[in-house]
């Protein structure tokens, strides 16, 4: 068997690829409008995963923490909570959505945050904002277990089940995008605006690259809002653009009101963007326009110029969130290139049975390795037991082994806070297609110069 799928075989993880779960629920929370949640747990759980998201984005944005302290991770803490929904409300009058997330330490001690969703509405909403529109959602996030992708995953889920209702059928479809750039949401809006198709897109985060006005307002909103949460059950169908960033909800929706489901590929390279264009015109009837196979064109003409001169055979090591892995790999192999090391950060049993890595254990006829459970140091010890490489796709926390082994890399995922202005460029669909293999090639040409290679290894003279 060329390809090998197999968990790392040492307990422990160093220089991990993944952050938690509270993390994955704190990024969908802000492409919510009218939305700030409160994460119930240490000031921490906040503060570094803010500094997270406010590094890769580069924006400020509004998130709040209950604040647990050591009395408080031993006695319980919902009085914590009381008090946060409180302020929070005083504070910010706009405010009409506020997930309750939990951490480990209160998921520990068996804070019922569930229950105090209910007494809050009773004693505090009914009571002194009778006329104001809030809404409390408790978002279970045990750090514990699962990561910052599954914590997006059950968030997605939970904010769908709590707003979605029946009203009369539309004409819409539900876009679940997954942890995604602004760039890539600019871009999946400007593919359906195309093929003139509506859409309540979960999460719409473009806003997240938002100006500087003359009135110094400097906060990021998401724009999604409460009636494109509450319409996604009444839409011809959901398309979840990732299996493990937004299926959860997807499969619920189709569960409970009946909405189809597509669940995947991720719209990576042009064979992918083909197929998601493809699930559109099924579900809407709407066909492609003339302008999407133009801008297919342009994409399959610049990857024509740099695929089999400049690209081929090179060997890629990629890691992160696990739909960009594989929707990564799978573009690698459409170049001509060999992903030889694919690194999953987390334990998740879905990856078992998923259709994207039986086909690369199926068809991969060179050494691979897929490994979940995966950390950086997975990537290190390789290296230094020889394995060669050309390339690395990944974010910003893989640099020092790309720094101290020599080894151009590319940054693709979350977090990326080493170059300027990257949540800017799409990775998805046909822009994103050509982005990526004219930055893979510009890597690659920028690694030579650094190292002072002056013969063409390039497959040119």
């Amino acid at each position: 068997m060329n390809c090998q799928f197999k968990p790392k075989d040492r307990i422990g993880t160093i220089n991990p690829i993944f952050t938690c779960q509270p993390a994955g629920a704190q990024y969908a929370s802000i492409g919510i409008k009218d939305c700030i949640g409160i994460v119930h747990g240490g000031q921490g759980c906040v503060m570094f995963v803010r500094l997270l998201i406010s590094q890769h984005l580069k924006e400020s944005f509004e998130i709040a923490s209950s604040s647990v302290h050591e009395d408080g991770a031993v006695f319980g803490a919902l009085d914590r909570v009381e008090e946060a929904v409180d302020v929070l409300l005083m504070r910010y009058p706009h405010v009409k959505v506020v997930p309750i997330i939990t951490t480990c330490s209160t998921e520990v001690i068996g804070d019922d945050v569930d229950g105090v969703v209910t007494k809050l509405q009773e004693e505090l909403l009914d009571v002194k904002y009778p006329d104001r529109e809030v809404h409390l959602i408790p978002i279970h996030c045990p750090s514990f277990v699962g990561s910052m992708v599954t914590g997006y995953d059950v968030a997605v889920r939970d904010f769908v089940k709590h707003f979605s209702k029946k009203d009369k059928p539309s004409l819409k479809i539900n876009l679940i995008t997954g942890w995604v750039n602004p760039g890539d949401v600019k871009e999946l809006k400007h593919l359906l605006a195309e093929m003139q198709v509506e859409a309540n897109v979960l999460f719409e985060i473009e806003s997240f690259d938002s100006p500087l006005m003359p009135d110094k307002s400097a906060v990021s909103h998401g724009s999604t809002t409460i009636a494109d949460l509450t319409a996604t059950a009444d839409a011809q169908g959901t398309i979840a653009l990732n299996r493990y960033e937004g299926g959860l909800a997807a499969t619920w929706l189709q569960t409970r009101w009946d909405v189809p489901a597509v669940i995947g590929p991720t719209p990576i390279g042009i064979r992918n963007t083909d197929t998601f264009l493809r699930n559109v015109k099924e579900m809407t009837g709407k066909p492609i326009p003339e302008s999407l196979v133009k801008e297919r064109g342009i994409a399959l003409d610049a990857i024509t110029d740099l695929a089999h001169m400049f690209l081929a055979d090179k060997k890629v090591a990629i890691y992160g969130n696990p739909d960009l892995v594989l929707g990564l790999a799978e573009y690698c192999l459409d170049l001509e290139m060999k992903p030889v090391l694919l690194l999953l950060g987390d334990e998740n049993a879905g990856y078992a049975n998923d259709p994207r890595i039986a086909a690369l254990k199926a068809n991969v006829d060179y050494p691979m390795e897929i490994i979940t459970n995966a950390d950086l140091f997975e990537l290190e010890e390789r290296i230094k037991n020889g394995l060669e490489l050309d390339l690395i796709l990944g974010h910003s926390k893989g640099r020092f082994v790309a720094i101290d082994y020599n080894i151009p890399m590319l940054r693709v995922g979350f977090p990326t806070y080493d170059r300027a202005g990257l949540y800017r460029y799409p990775v998805v669909g046909y822009a994103g297609a050509t982005w990526l293999a004219e930055q893979m090639a510009n890597t690659l040409f920028n690694d030579m110069e650094v190292k002072k290679n002056r013969e063409w290894i390039l497959n040119v003279w």
